[in-house]
């Protein structure tokens, strides 16, 4: 068997079979497995997180369980390593008994989110069965002049396991008079008939014993055995013979009906039907006795049959006859002698005068129910009774006078408890032995409404998606009130309140009946969050009772808002057009997008992707915060527009994006106006750039060579280094064409200029902050640090513009 769930582990097919279906706000799928059974405890199914597509490292965080639609868990998840793991071993045949195909369902649970997985598990049925029959001895009763060919049924084999490993055929022991023919039921089932090959004779063997086997079709075959006991059955040559010929038999008057008198016991040496008995009187027996005594023709049994009383009648005498079904019967007769002994014969009586039912559940305490008279024939000690009820009863019984009882309320009645009472009167003589009677009469209690209506819960939190349809069913608010009739009948209320004038009989509506909570809106999560109100239950009792619950009624989000791009802005459906100078550094902000989402939780977060880019290697887009990157220095080859194509994705089901498209436009420097085929240096080399215009000036007259060469000094006092720092984490750089100083503090007093720039006074350099008006025009003042002067001295002033 080890071998074989071993073999079984190794080569176990695991089938995976994902059904989707796609609707807006829910995704449902059915993973199918199938394992043979048996496993051993920890073996691997398959990894669910992978099939699902769950991040293992979250099942802990995210509260995943299994729920197994079963009496045992069988299989259980690992949420370190998101393996679905044998848990307990599985039975088919205790799992699934009268299936020839078996499946445990289960489903798996995540609470954040909220996400239900459905898992069907399919048992592989294993050879792990040997056939049994349903006796493991069967006895045949053949008689001897049975002829051969006859043929005798047998109880057939039976396997648990299904299929090839089912039973196939059966084999039966060697033996000179019987054999085996298998037959194939209706639903492929295999049963044997014995067949009698020839004839029996009882006088040489009276029983043959043989082993029926009964072997299944698995690898390797299993087998079971029942053990068949063939009795021959004799031909009718004994008569019955009783114990003795007269019996003797004392009995008490007045025994009850049906009391054993004596078990009369004839035995017959023959066999089957000629050995079978059937007993009665003779017709030497008075009709009286036979009237007072009754025979049981098929047990010998005489019991008593009518009332016996020592006073009418002492001696009964009666002859019994027993006689063989052979079918020539014989038979055998003995005298039975019957005397009858006095006793206590007279049983007390009881008697209810009078009577009250039902009554109140309120009555009072001592208010007398019944009343009871005793009374017994008998004289002496015989004749003296004495009555009584069960006890741990709220009832009392008090003597009134000679033989008469009253039965009186003793403790307070609730009907709830107990709605009605079976008192039973026992009244018993002190003959001996003693006799007694009984009567048992049933107190019925009627309602009195004094039950209050009662909730299973004091608090209902519910939970209702946004989007919901009108007149949606929320919850069964139903409550429970143990009275009966209009006591119990339930009506239900929304207690009124009012939330921003609305009241919640306009939002909510129940169902006075039964309690059934509605909807009587589409909620919006992004409008209401939730709601607290209290629901009443009252009954239709006089005075009506009442009990009120409260119920929290919570909107969950669900993901119908798509994300809004608010930056860089645009107006619906245009495009964002950005300039930035092409000796721009690599690693330097070109852009950052900024979506908003108006859902919570998961359903908010967004993330950014490229849906368009011209060149991979040039820019790089941060999924979390959206800043559009240089990942390398402009070159002559790049073209100087770029479009670029960003998505916004929200992290819902199904998820939800935005997208915007920014054309990047690159603008050269006035040196770089010269040449457009000439990549810029991250060095600036004015000597280089002299040479180069001296190259062009020598074609050209004097008068351009000099015009060129005094361009070149402009140039040169006009235009800082390029920085080597660490580029700025805002939207874009607007610096050293715009700074007129290296080593300067950039001064202004307006609060609205430092809420759309950043001074780098180190550097010179102005960031900004957020999208600028086009046409704008700003004052910036730049202090020179070496000179040590003041705020008001010394200092220079540009204009900023921003370009149209």
């Amino acid at each position: 068997m080890e071998d074989l769930i071993g073999a079984a582990e190794k080569t176990s097919r695991v089938s995976t079979l994902f059904l989707f279906c796609a609707i807006l706000s829910c995704t449902s799928a059915v993973t199918h497995y199938s394992v043979p059974e048996e496993m051993e405890e920890g073996s691997v199914v398959a990894n669910l997180a992978a099939d699902l597509g769950l991040d293992a490292k979250t099942l802990t965080e995210r509260k995943v369980r299994i729920e197994i639609i079963a009496s045992r868990k069988y299989l259980d998840l690992n949420k370190e390593t998101g393996e679905l793991y044998i848990a307990e071993r599985i039975d088919r045949e205790a799992l699934c008994p009268t299936k020839t195909s078996c499946y445990l369902k289960m489903e798996v649970i995540i609470e954040n989110p909220k996400r239900i997985f459905y898992i069907e598990l399919e048992i592989l049925d294993i050879n792990d069965n040997a056939p049994h029959f349903r006796r493991d001895t069967i006895d045949l009763d053949i008689s001897e002049a049975t002829q051969a060919g006859e043929r005798f049924s047998v109880s057939n084999a039976v396997d648990p396991d299904v299929g090839s490993n089912s039973v196939k055929t059966y084999q039966l022991s060697q033996s000179n008079y019987f054999a085996i023919e298998i037959q194939t039921g209706r639903d492929g089932s295999k049963f044997a008939d014995l067949i009698l090959k020839e004839a029996l004779d009882r006088e040489q063997q009276a029983v043959h014993n043989l082993i029926l086997t009964a072997v299944d079709g698995g690898t390797p075959p299993r087998s079971g055995t029942a053990i068949i006991i063939v009795h021959v059955l004799d031909t009718n040559d004994n008569a019955p013979l009783f114990d003795k010929s007269i019996y003797s038999v004392k009995i008490m008057e007045n025994s009850p009906i049906g009391s054993l008198v004596i078990d009369l016991n004839a035995t017959d040496l023959d066999e089957g039907s000629n050995s079978d008995l059937t007993y009665s009187y003779s017709l030497y027996t008075p009709e009286k006795t036979q009237g007072t005594f009754n025979l049981n023709p098929s047990t010998g049994e005489i019991t008593v049959k009518g009332m016996l009383n020592y006073e009418d009648f002492r001696i009964y005498d009666m002859e019994v006859i027993a006689a063989d079904k052979g079918a020539n019967s014989l038979s055998g007769q003995c005298t039975i002698k019957i005397q009858i002994e006095d006793m206590n014969d007279n049983h007390p009586e009881i008697s209810i005068k009078s009577f009250q039912s039902p009554v109140s559940e309120n009555i009072d305490v001592d208010t007398v129910i019944a009343v009871v008279s005793v009374s017994d024939k008998d004289s002496g000690d015989n004749g003296v009774v004495d009555l009584h009820i069960p006890p741990n009863m709220p009832f009392q019984l008090k003597e009134s006078s000679d033989n008469y009882y009253e039965l009186v309320v003793s403790e307070p009645l609730d009907r709830e408890k107990v709605p009605e009472y079976d008192i039973t009167f026992t009244v018993t003589d002190r003959g001996s032995p003693p006799l007694s009677d009984n009567e048992t009469m049933t107190l019925q209690l009627l309602d009195v409404n004094d039950n209050v209506p009662h909730f299973p819960q004091s608090f209902y939190t519910i939970r209702v998606m946004e989007n919901n349809a009108p007149g949606a069913l929320l919850s069964s608010l139903s409550a429970f009130d143990p009275d009966l009739h209009e006591n119990q009948y339930l009506v239900y209320f929304i207690l009124e309140k009012e939330i921003a004038n609305t009241s919640m009989s306009m939002l909510f509506s129940i169902n006075p009946e039964n309690g059934n909570l509605y909807a009587l809106k589409t909620f919006d999560y992004e409008m209401e969050k939730d709601f607290l109100f209290h629901i009443e239950a009252r009954d239709s009792g006089s005075p009506p009772l009442s009990s009120n619950v409260s119920v929290h009624i919570i909107i969950v989000d669900q993901n119908d808002n798509a994300p809004v791009i608010v930056s860089p802005w645009r107006a619906h459906g245009s495009v964002v057009e950005e300039k930035i100078p092409r000796s721009t550094d690599k690693g330097s902000l070109v852009a950052k997008v900024i979506a908003l989402d108006v859902d919570s939780v998961h359903n908010s977060r967004i993330t950014y992707q490229f849906l368009q880019v011209a060149d991979a290697t040039l820019f790089s887009l941060d999924q979390y915060n959206g800043e559009i990157r240089t990942m390398r220095m402009f070159s002559y080859k790049d073209p100087r527009h770029q479009r670029l194509v960003v998505v916004a994705k929200d992290n819902g089901e199904p998820a939800l994006s935005a997208t915007v498209t920014i054309k990047l436009s690159t603008v050269e420097t006035a040196v770089k106006a010269y040449s457009d085929m000439t990549e810029v240096p991250l060095e600036y080399d004015i000597f280089s750039d002299l040479n180069l215009y001296l190259v062009i000036g020598l074609g050209s007259v004097s008068f351009l060579l000099l015009i060129t060469i005094l361009v070149t000094i402009v140039l040169k006092c006009q235009k800082a280094k390029p920085s080597m720092a660490a580029p700025p984490s805002r939207n874009s750089v607007i610096s050293e064409r715009n700074s007129t100083m290296a080593d300067s503090t950039l001064v202004s007093n307006d609060a609205y200029w430092y809420s759309l720039f950043l001074a780098e006074t180190r550097k010179g350099k102005l960031v900004v902050r957020q999208p600028l008006p086009k046409g704008s025009r700003y004052i910036v003042s730049s202090i020179p640090r070496s000179t040590g002067m003041s705020e008001t001295s010394g200092s220079a002033t540009s204009t900023l513009q921003y370009p149209k």
